[in-house]
């Protein structure tokens, strides 16, 4: 599946695996879908916090489509979602026509899979598409900026890089800051309040060759840690891992 098309049309039908590597040189984007009463919160909370919440779209209330891709539908292409009542997660369902009300407003965040092409032109290995394994992602002891009835710690992901090539992955995502953008913090997991990178909060344990660093980036499954903190009482997201695959191509978020 090498066009986002193919995906997201893989997706209608059933394809339900993590999209890191799929569509290489498009945007992937998270996704996060809340009542209209809670929609301004949400955008309050990417508008503090645009690190991990880059937004790259906002859908009309009630519309399940995007700028981003005019013929998809977000309610069908994802490979999985996430459904919340409460804070709580109540489902993970491949499919939420069944869900999708009139009142919701759906989110569309920067994905770092976005800078993952980019990172391998550079000659910096993806050690989680090198294992065909979703990414590793922490919740971290770092708090987010409030916003109304949202608040809730920033949730990073984390590659495992080649000691002498972590100025390169920095400069290569430093000119992407629609996706997350440059590492905020490199080594030293501890310093996060990471106790164990073997045991992920969302995703997969990634294996780490000789000589690799941990280099984390702000992640877009920010705002479901903020879902579990702050409960509202319906969401939508995507599964961890488990992206919409944009029309955009990733030049588009490259800064010279």
């Amino acid at each position: 599946m090498t066009s986002p098309a193919e995906v997201r049309a893989a997706c209608r039908a059933g394809h339900d695996l993590p999209t890191s590597g799929l569509a290489p040189g498009y945007t992937q984007a998270n996704l996060v879908v809340l009542p209209r009463d809670w929609a301004y919160d949400m955008l309050l909370f990417a508008q503090r916090n645009p690190q991990p919440v880059p937004l790259l779209d906002v859908t009309d209330a009630g519309s399940p489509r995007t700028a981003l891709a005019p013929d998809a539908d977000l309610r069908t292409d994802l490979p999985r979602y996430r459904v919340w009542r409460d804070g709580e997660l109540a489902g993970e369902p491949t499919d939420v026509r069944d869900l999708w009300t009139g009142d919701l407003v759906a989110f569309l965040v920067g994905c770092s899979f976005t800078f993952e092409t980019a990172l391998l032109d550079a000659g910096v290995p993806v050690r989680n598409i090198e294992q065909g394994r979703n990414v590793s992602m922490y919740r971290t002891n770092r708090p987010c900026r409030p916003a109304g009835r949202l608040s809730g710690p920033l949730v990073v992901s984390m590659r495992p890089v080649p000691g002498e090539l972590v100025p390169t992955a920095v400069q290569v995502t430093a000119r992407m800051p629609q996706v997350h953008g440059a590492p905020v913090h490199v080594g030293a997991p501890a310093s996060l309040g990471i106790a164990d990178l073997a045991a992920p909060d969302f995703g997969d344990p990634v294996r780490a060759a000789d000589g690799d660093v941990p280099v984390f980036w702000a992640c877009g499954v920010t705002p479901q840690a903020a879902l579990m903190a702050s409960r509202p009482p319906f969401a939508i997201t995507h599964a961890p891992g488990h992206m919409f695959v944009t029309d955009v191509p990733d030049a588009a978020h490259r800064r010279p």
